[in-house]
């Protein structure tokens, strides 16, 4: 036994608890299990050094990934035996297990085969084999682009899906970083969760300035706007005497409806939304699938949330229109778009193409399913041609892709931490579609807390979308024009941000940047060789970590004076800036006596207020 365990690397008591094992009927069992899954070299071993007629080897399954890490969050993976515990594997793990071997024998009372009893062998019977929609080429893509922009960035996560907007077939979908379903960290649960975790599908965050573009639609598909629409941005729109400011502190002043989504304009879009009312915009909201599943069969999707509308004030609603006070999927806003420029069909989401059976008999077989009409077609053209100009005029031009037409939107969203807005902590995005006069695939790229640079979706995640698109539209044939005006990016990095400033300018091109000229770059978007259009920014970054307010509405309120207020007063006149309160001594009932920061200070919405309450004395 000892030898035994030894090669198995097992404690021999175990071996010899194991080998003496008995049933409830105190009968020894006729086999027991050492180990499983052990290498070949081990077993060889055993049979080299013939250990007795006792011991036993059997050739053992395992499900093998091919590919790796590729789709690992969308696949999952299996237990040691072979059971589905995660992504596709345990969704569809009735169709995929088969049906073990068996072998059925006569027994006495103790379990023990009868002499010349019936006995039976049933062979084990193969699974169904699943057929999916994606593209294993355009997955690369991707997971090439995330992992780039996880690392530049120093960002948390990074997620991405790519769908093909007139069918709804998901072509590609990850979150970065990965695991390796041949090898999940099956030792540490909390890890293993938060790798194999599919955010895709599963996480709702607040959508910011992307979400503009269900606005749009709504607002133009309903007659509440209109081409023609003009706008006045002071940097700020009141709704019931609350002041709620634009991403741009000085506004931007007269702007035509397009102007005002190339500006992505918070103000314009409050207005939109109020025009369009509370009843009006959420039949448009839940007609784009938000609030729901997108029934995609992708395990572990969620509905997002949307407050019920007889809980929405007006100063919510407004929000709401810039992409605050929801929360979505990236697979719900990812479908939601394709409806908005694919001509006005909401098609549901699916990953599997077909399932088959060991004969090749077709099981089941998925079609292209369109789930409603959302908004009429001259309405999706007048979205496809506004959303185009944002990349080819406004904000979302580092998406530009030279001698291809992309239309987009870029956001960048506020994350919360216990019900408050988490300081400094954003979600960059940007998603994207092509041809943008005739879609065929959309894009949506988001990058979770990035700490690099300056934190826009438009620097943050629209170069990475412009990567990916461009290799998925080749791959597919889609050839860019001729007479696209193109520049090779040149090496930038070791220089000063002067230096790269001047060199870019010889080349055509510009520098978006955010800190001192004299610093060093340190990494650059588009990279070093690769081909942009001229007039295209090239994002430098240095060692700088600052972080920007963005295109959202981040906003900021006044603290409020509440010297002299109970705890009661106090902590509802700080609720009413949107602000928290910390009370020390937390034991003191008094009136406040000091506040930090002080009356008039300007901070962050979501910040502590920290007041001071005197003691109450207690007169016998």
């Amino acid at each position: 036994m000892r030898e035994l365990s030894d090669i198995l690397d097992l404690d021999s008591e175990y071996v010899m608890k194991q080998a003496t094992k008995k049933n409830s009927n105190d009968v020894y069992y006729k086999e027991v299990i050492l180990k499983r899954q052990v290498e070949r070299e081990v077993v060889d071993e055993i049979k080299s050094r013939m250990l007795g007629s006792g011991v036993y080897t059997a050739i053992d399954s395992k499900r093998y990934y091919p590919e790796g890490s590729l789709f690992s969050q969308l696949l999952g993976f299996t237990t040691v035996d072979g059971t589905g515990q995660a992504g596709l594997e345990q969704k569809y793990n009735k169709y995929l297990a088969g049906e073990n071997g068996r072998m059925i024998t006569e027994t006495d009372a103790n379990h023990k085969a009868i002499a010349y009893g019936s006995q039976e062998i049933l062979d084990p019977e193969d699974g169904y084999d699943i057929k999916l929609t994606t593209d294993s080429v355009v997955e690369s893509f991707l997971e090439k682009a995330l992992k780039e922009a996880l690392e530049v960035n120093k960002a948390e996560t990074a997620q991405g899906i790519i769908m093909s907007c007139k069918t709804g077939r998901i072509i590609a979908m990850s979150t970065q970083p990965d695991f390796d379903p041949n090898d999940p960290p099956r030792s540490d649960v909390a890890t293993l969760n938060a790798l194999s975790r599919n955010r895709i599908v599963a996480d709702a965050y607040e959508p910011g300035s992307t979400f503009k573009i269900i606005t749009l639609s709504a607002a133009l598909d309903s007659g509440k706007v209109t081409s023609a629409n003009e706008y006045n941005c002071g940097g700020s729109y009141t709704v019931n005497g609350e002041r709620i400011k634009c991403w741009k502190s000085g506004g931007h002043g007269h702007e035509t409806l397009k102007k005002a989504v190339q500006n992505s304009c918070n103000p314009a879009f409050m207005q939109m939304a109020l025009s369009m009312g509370k009843s009006t915009f959420y039949d448009y909201i839940y007609a784009f699938g938000f609030g729901s599943s997108t029934g995609s069969g992708i395990s572990g999707e969620t509905s997002g949330i949307v407050t019920h509308e007889k809980y929405i004030t007006e100063n919510n609603l407004a929000r709401i229109g810039f992409g605050q006070s929801i929360a979505v999927t990236p697979i719900q806003l990812c479908t939601a778009v394709c409806a908005a420029v694919n001509g006005g069909e909401l098609m549901q989401p699916y990953v599997v193409d077909s399932i088959v059976n060991k004969d090749g008999r077709v099981i089941l077989k998925n079609e292209p399913t369109m789930v409603r009409r959302v908004i009429g077609e001259s309405t999706s053209a007048q979205v496809r041609e506004i959303l185009e100009s944002v990349v080819s005029e406004g904000s979302g031009k580092n998406a530009s892709i030279p001698g291809y037409r992309v239309g987009g939107k870029t956001g960048t969203a506020q994350k919360y931490e216990e019900g408050k807005i988490a300081s400094g902590k954003l979600i960059a995005s940007f998603i994207g579609f092509a041809p943008a006069d005739d879609p065929e695939y959309v894009c949506l790229i988001l990058v979770d807390e990035p700490k690099v640079g300056t934190i826009f979706g438009s620097t943050v995640a629209a170069p990475y979308v412009k990567q990916v698109m461009e290799e998925t539209l080749r791959h597919y044939g889609y050839l860019p024009t001729e007479n696209a005006d193109t520049v090779s990016v040149p090496d930038l990095t070791g220089m000063t941000i002067l230096e790269a400033k001047a060199l870019l300018k010889e080349a055509g091109l510009y520098a978006e940047f955010q800190d001192n000229e004299e610093d060093m770059v340190t990494a650059q978007v588009p990279a070093t060789n690769e081909v942009g259009q001229r007039g295209t920014d090239v994002l430098l970054y240095t060692a700088a970590t600052d972080v920007d307010q963005e295109d959202t509405g981040l906003e900021t309120a006044i603290v409020p004076n509440v010297i002299g207020m109970g705890r009661l007063a106090a902590n509802d006149a700080l609720a009413a800036k949107g602000l928290a309160i910390r009370i020390e001594p937390e034991d003191q009932t008094g009136t406040a006596i000091r506040q930090f920061p002080a009356a008039g200070e300007e901070v962050p919405v979501g910040a502590e207020v920290l007041v001071e309450f005197s003691k109450i004395e207690i007169l016998n």
